[in-house]
């Protein structure tokens, strides 16, 4: 990072920290992940080395901030679903607090790589891959042809594709 990018990102951070903060206190209900949130979102500019333009730096702000908050309350709801999944089975079957946290983090990449599809792709390929229903049930269900059924659902055979290549998996 060149000097005029780091004074630039220093007199970003300075002038817009306290409101930032308070935008995020306002909607976190804590002030200690309010505080971590506006770390969180410095870091990513640093990091992208793109400091927005003066003009435009507190909607750049809200608009990251609020990015955030959604990425978090969409993990939050994932962790929650999992935990409930596996509370009823025998505590024998629980698997070690790093592979559960593995397996979160598994299926937040795959609830943000399902919802790059469109929303009738994305029923269409969980209803067939998650529920096994036949294409034109799926068709009959979401009152769509039987082509765009086998459209939606290659799409999505397609996303996984395409993330499990850059994946490396």
């Amino acid at each position: 990072m060149n000097r005029d990018t780091q004074v630039e990102l220093t007199q970003l951070y300075i002038d817009h920290k306290g409101w930032l903060s308070h935008f995020l206190k306002k909607r976190l209900n804590g002030s200690h992940q309010a505080a971590d949130m506006v770390q969180d979102i410095y870091l990513k500019i640093l990091v992208n080395g793109k400091i927005p333009p003066k003009d435009y730096a507190r909607q750049y702000l809200v608009s990251a901030a609020k990015n955030l908050i959604i990425d978090r309350n969409r993990r939050w709801r994932i962790e929650q679903a999992y935990l409930e999944s596996i509370r009823n089975l025998p505590e024998e079957t629980h698997d070690s607090p790093e592979y559960r946290l593995q397996i979160i983090e598994t299926l937040i990449e795959v609830d943000v790589l399902l919802h790059k599809l469109t929303e009738k792709a994305r029923q269409a390929f969980l209803l067939r891959r998650v529920e096994g229903l036949s294409y034109k049930v799926i068709a009959e269900q979401l009152d769509i042809s039987l082509s765009s059924v086998e459209k939606y659902v290659a799409k999505g055979l397609q996303a996984c594709a395409m993330a499990m290549m850059e994946s490396d998996l």
